[in-house]
């Protein structure tokens, strides 16, 4: 990767490299999501092949719209999205609930779910109503898991064993997050009969492990660019990616296989991170760049972050509006799996 010698252009829906990445990111995904086998039980038009692990983030969202591009339409996708009972924040917002109450003259309106106000549930249920709008005709199928604190008592020794030799607090906390998540077994939401329990059919899960490697989207990628211009930028991402086996991906493929599902990772097609890598860092995120030019393109990108805009510009061209804006969130604090307990723990602290 090079250092412009000049400050580099704005980029824009129409940049080459923009449209170029649409391209090869559909490509990537096809190679996963062909041709793949009929799970047991499968009910045509009815079960799902394909399962996406999904927060409502830009990248699972993405490939979730994409997948709708290459996929028959009759064939169902279902999203599967996790929410944990965490005892600390639980506590924290029955004290505000309380308080609240205690203070107020008016009627009480109906108490909403635990798991409905977590982060990633609130960001899930809005990238599913988008993929809705964007894509009508297909059976997008949103998985509601909703993981009791008991529940991860029970298995958090399990989660222990498949995420080793991993053992921090951090990698416990994402483990459970994609432990439940792959599980697949949560309700949805019918027309006609209401909520439902309902467990996914799907033997092949999409994961978008590696995008914020590549295109800048931690917070420590914009920290990077203000200490040292591009060439820290750049030798951050090469740092995040060089890791990527080390830190994620062992585990991360021992914990999701734990149910027999096969996960795939179109971000890291070698093929498609060969070519990201070696395209100028500026055309994968906004850092360092010119400002817009004109009403119409201010008002188009306004509210982009910078961090993976490249891909944010992909999602606005699919017509995912509210998702291209989302803000990077990881998912140990998404899915409310971080710091269960009272304490000082870090995420860098190692197991008991």
């Amino acid at each position: 990767m090079s250092v412009p010698e000049e400050q580099p252009p704005a980029l824009r829906l129409e940049t080459p490299f923009v449209k170029d990445l649409q391209t090869k990111l559909h490509q990537s995904l096809t190679l996963r999501i062909e041709d793949v086998p009929e799970p047991p039980g499968y009910i045509q038009n009815q079960s799902a092949k394909i399962a996406v692990l999904f927060s409502g983030g830009l990248d699972c969202t993405l490939l979730a719209r994409l997948a709708h591009d290459i996929l028959p339409i009759n064939e169902p996708i279902d999203l599967l999205n996790v929410a944990f009972e965490n005892p600390r924040v639980a506590a924290a917002a029955a004290a505000t609930s309380k308080q609240n109450t205690s203070s107020s003259s008016s009627p009480l309106s109906e108490p909403t779910s635990f798991y409905e106000t977590c982060p990633d549930r609130i960001t899930g249920r809005s990238a599913h109503a988008e993929l809705q709008e964007t894509c009508p005709g297909r059976t997008w199928r949103f998985i509601a898991i909703d993981i009791p604190y008991t529940e991860t008592l029970a298995h958090r020794e399990s989660v222990k064993r498949l995420m080793r030799p991993h053992n921090t607090e951090m990698d416990l906390s994402i483990a459970c997050a994609l432990y439940f998540a792959s599980r697949g077994q949560g309700t949805i939401s019918e027309p006609e009969s209401g909520t439902i329990p309902y467990t996914t059919t799907a033997r092949v899960l999409l994961s978008g492990l590696g995008a914020d490697e590549l295109f800048a989207g931690y917070g420590r990628h914009g920290v990077s660019f203000a200490r040292g211009g591009f060439p820290g930028l750049i030798s951050e991402i090469q740092l995040d990616v060089s890791r990527l086996g080390q830190r994620n991906l062992g585990r991360d493929d021992r914990v999701l296989s734990h149910w027999g599902r096969e996960t795939r990772f179109p971000y890291l097609d070698e093929e498609f991170v060969g070519w990201v890598l070696r395209a100028p860092v500026w055309e994968k995120c906004g850092f360092g760049l010119a400002e817009p030019q004109g009403e119409d393109e201010e008002q188009t990108l306004r509210g982009i972050d910078k961090e993976k805009m490249g891909l944010r510009l992909v999602a606005l061209r699919l017509g995912l509006r509210s998702v291209a804006r989302e803000k990077k969130r990881a998912i140990q604090f998404g899915a409310r799996t971080a710091k269960m307990e009272k304490g000082r723990t870090k995420g860098t602290d190692a197991l008991s």
